[in-house]
């Protein structure tokens, strides 16, 4: 005997189907319609916004460049813009970090452009500056703005062979660093206004108050040493008053070494660094 088995037809699937294939054939048409709407809309107008603390570039150069490259863009169909060759022409530009063009459907076209931050600016020994930015990359200067940013000259041998040249030297690696730190501190950023470089490729610190020569060296342990600077104006100069020793050096571990200037009678003091120990040993 055979048994004949009943089947019960899910009507709720069928209905789900339907709908989905409803959804899929609106979204198509949709698609459609916003592909053919893009190629006909015109570019209705040219928004440009430029980010960053600096003022390198201005909008109405972001515009002059876009307009000579590319033409008139208000009036143009959006298709025929080129948006991605645009955004790596602007790139180029030393003074840009990134951009992005986008194009919304009313037809306003959006320019977005951030800008490099200067760290300090180098004047090697042949009188040619340039910029150091936040990535490590050299720029050029501008002639119509100058940011307040350290400025670092003396014995400084490397070139600058272009727009985003990386450094090459220790030695300016180390103002890079060093520039970094004072930048980040507001004390050291009001009181330290210029780097110099000696002879013996040790960095200066010139100060804004006083005429000490502040020996730095490298940018090593650069915490340490601006703390032992720290402790020459909180505990010294109160006591000998600011003219009384010509130099500064805080090149040595654990020492700041003070030379006297001429007349001021105490011999030459050395400092026992204070972040090692917990009194200062002064020897005369």
């Amino acid at each position: 005997m055979f048994r004949l088995r009943s089947y019960r037809f899910n009507w709720r699937n069928l209905l789900y189907a339907g709908v989905g294939a409803l959804v899929l054939a609106g979204s198509v048409l949709l698609m459609g319609f916003i592909n053919t709407k893009s190629s006909e809309q015109a570019c209705s107008d040219v928004q440009v916004i430029v980010l960053g603390n600096e003022s390198f570039i201005e909008q109405k150069d972001i515009m002059a460049l876009l307009v000579e490259k590319y033409g008139e863009l208000v009036g143009r169909t959006l298709e025929s813009i080129p948006i991605h060759d645009m955004e790596a022409d602007l790139r180029q530009i030393p003074f840009v970090f990134s951009a992005i063009v986008t194009i919304d459907m009313d037809g306003l076209l959006t320019v977005r452009v951030k800008q490099r931050e200067a760290v300090v600016r180098v004047i090697n020994e042949k009188g040619l500056d340039f910029y150091i930015d936040i990535e490590g990359h050299k720029m050029p200067v501008s002639l119509k703005y100058v940011p307040h940013v350290p400025v670092v000259n003396g014995h400084i041998s490397e070139p600058y062979n272009g727009a985003l040249d990386s450094i090459e030297s220790q030695l300016v690696k180390d103002v890079f660093r060093t520039a970094q730190f004072i930048n980040g501190d507001s004390v050291w950023s009001n009181q330290v206004v210029q780097l110099y470089v000696n002879e013996q490729q040790d960095i200066e610190l010139v100060p804004r108050v006083g005429s000490q020569q502040i020996i730095l060296g490298n940018a090593d342990s650069l915490e340490r040493k601006f703390e032992k600077l720290k402790m020459f104006y909180t505990k010294i100069v109160p006591k000998t008053g600011m003219g009384a020793y010509k130099s500064v050096n805080l090149k040595f571990a654990g020492q700041v070494v003070c030379e006297r200037s001429d007349g001021f009678k105490p011999e030459d003091i050395i400092i026992q660094d204070s972040i090692q120990q917990n009194r200062s040993n002064i020897t005369q």
